[in-house]
């Protein structure tokens, strides 16, 4: 663990560790427990580290142990002597031998991580000195310090604090210290990024669910939502490092591509409701699936694809005559609809490589898209609440949909949202294209929600 100096004692000249730092201070105690703590506690114990603190008034050759005296020239304030500092510094270089002296000043150069790396690279040992007051004598600095370091543009009451955060950021880097390299390479500031969102258990709190994304438990897709919120994070709170970055990459571009996409659409300022679908809604209706159509052609989906253009009027003007059509909208805008039936879907009769799980009545979710600008804005996540609601007020607890085998999308909506796979379906399409679907079913719990439009 972090140990006091003692001046020489038998104990201190003993101890050697992978990576060294002293630290001069007034206040050894302060900084000695917080570097005891956790990580590098725990690194001390195993001897990858060793961390001392040296009371710099321990260096003074009179009485009342005084360390500081009025500046010269005047004014406010008093200033660490050159000989205490020196004598502590002296002690510290015989003792351990000689390491990369830093003065902890708000004159120096800003610290970052770019600069923990050298440091944790280029040197084994550190000698951090701690000014108070109005500061140290210039000629100690002029004749030991071999760099200066500051936090940032702001002052502090002394360099205590500063000589932790770099103690902290340094030793966090040596090897063996953390328990993979990731550990710190996926942190904000190490490629020149700043840091991904993190999330943990409940996956909703506070009706705040964690990113959709982050549950599939596919890698690939969890460290491409990463890598893009890294990129969205950077650009938007620290565009200085924004532009340093070297973006050229496909990946990169791409998500670039996307971000900009989405700072295009339109943001969520009113609450969403439902309502049912009436025949001015057409326009709009044909439109949203147009968009759905071609989102799926790019994406290389056999879905919705027919020559007649599916779903066309007659679809929408059916489902509407039968009460089975409801848009949700954004203030006065239709942001997606969908079509749920309580009729019988003779086409889920003959299931194969599965089984539904039992005969009881259930509802269907069958077209359904949301606006290309509510994309990603939670529209499809609402979707299926309603769908469970509706079904629940029509006293049934099963809902099922289906969906193309490469419509990954869907899957990943309808896998969030509680559903369980059970087999495979035909559905009726155009000579020439893949009529097989993925069957889904839910069961529902709770009660009914009524009312017309829900908010």
């Amino acid at each position: 663990m972090w140990r006091k100096d003692t001046s020489g004692s038998a104990s201190s000249k003993g101890c050697e560790a992978v990576y060294r730092i002293d630290i001069m201070t007034l206040f050894p105690d302060t900084v000695g427990d917080v570097l005891s703590e956790s990580i590098l506690g725990r690194a001390q114990e195993r001897d990858l580290l060793r961390i001392e603190t040296h009371q710099i008034r321990d260096y003074t050759l009179n009485r009342q142990k005084q360390v500081d005296d009025y500046p010269y020239g005047g004014g406010r304030g008093a200033v660490l002597q050159a000989d205490p500092l020196y004598r502590c510094w002296k002690h510290i270089t015989e003792t351990f031998g000689p390491g990369r002296t830093i003065y902890l000043s708000p004159c120096g150069r800003t610290f970052d991580q770019a600069a923990a790396k050298r440091l944790a690279r280029e040197y084994d040992h550190l000698i951090l000195v701690c000014g108070h007051y109005e500061g140290i004598d210039q000629r100690f600095i002029d004749a030991y310090v071999d760099e200066e370091i500051s936090l940032g543009d702001f002052v502090l009451t002394g360099g205590e604090i500063a000589a932790m955060a770099v103690s902290d950021a340094v030793c966090r880097l040596v090897p063996g210290v953390l328990s993979d390299p990731s550990c710190f390479e996926n942190e904000s500031h190490w490629d020149g990024l700043l840091e991904y969102p993190q999330y943990s258990r409940p996956e909703v709190w506070q009706g705040r669910a964690v990113p959709r994304e982050l549950l599939t438990g596919n890698h690939s897709q969890v460290e491409r939502w990463r890598r893009k919120e890294q990129l969205r994070r950077t650009r938007q709170r620290r565009p200085d490092l924004f532009g340093r970055l070297d973006l050229s990459s496909r990946e990169d571009q791409a998500l670039l591509k996307e971000l900009d996409w989405e700072a295009s659409r339109i943001p969520l300022t009113h609450p969403l409701s439902v309502r049912p679908a009436c025949p001015e809604d057409l326009p709009a209706l044909l439109d949203i699936a147009a968009q759905a159509q071609a989102r799926l052609r790019r994406n290389g989906v056999d879905q919705w694809q027919d020559a007649g253009g599916y779903p066309g009027p007659s679809d929408f003007q059916a489902d509407m005559a039968r009460g089975e059509c409801h848009v949700i909208c954004h203030d006065g805008e239709i942001a997606a609809f969908f079509t749920l039936s309580a009729e019988h879907e003779s086409g889920y009769d003959a299931i194969t490589d599965g089984k539904w799980s039992c005969d009881e009545p259930y509802t269907v979710l069958h077209r359904c898209a949301v606006a290309d600008r509510f994309q990603g804005l939670g529209v499809a996540d609402r979707i299926i609440s309603e769908c469970k609601a509706f079904t629940l007020a029509m006293g049934r607890r099963w809902l099922r949909a289906d969906t193309h085998k490469k419509n990954k999308t869907m899957q990943n909506l309808l896998r969030r949202s509680g559903f369980q796979y059970r087999g495979n379906v035909l559905v009726h399409t155009d000579p020439g294209h893949d009529p097989r679907r993925l069957a889904f079913e839910v069961r529902l719990s709770g009660k009914p929600h009524t009312g017309e439009e829900r908010t």
